[in-house]
């Protein structure tokens, strides 16, 4: 079994800033994209930033600039700094994992449960 552990959320003022971390834990023979998600109430799940295990990454446009992803390899862990808060980026956000728990298993996609960023005044 895989699982992925999120904290870091909370209520914070427009302008400020959350710093988001995520650990994969259990049977991981090796992790690719990791990343994070968010969705809001009656809106889909959205793509907000991943990174490779190369470390290259992939923002949303919504985001450019004002949020950074970044990871530890070697402990499995992904970060999401999250600055200039803007109260549209209020939402849950969900740590994604793509990972092979063996040499010979296919890749699977994990999520985590969840944590509530909101941003208000």
């Amino acid at each position: 079994q895989v699982q992925l552990v999120e904290s870091g959320g909370g209520l914070v003022q427009p302008g400020g800033s959350l710093r988001l971390s995520c650990a994969a834990s259990g049977s991981i023979f090796r992790a690719n994209v990791m990343g994070w998600y968010r969705q809001s109430p009656g809106k889909q799940r959205e793509l907000v930033a991943i990174i490779t295990s190369g470390g290259t990454t992939n923002y949303a446009d919504s985001v450019k600039g004002r949020f950074t992803v970044s990871r530890d390899n070697a402990r499995t862990m992904v970060w999401l700094q999250m600055d200039s808060l803007k109260p549209e980026d209020t939402a849950v956000y969900y740590c994604k994992a793509d990972v092979r728990i063996s040499s010979a298993s296919n890749w699977s996609a994990h999520w985590g449960q969840g944590t509530q960023v909101t941003v208000s005044a």
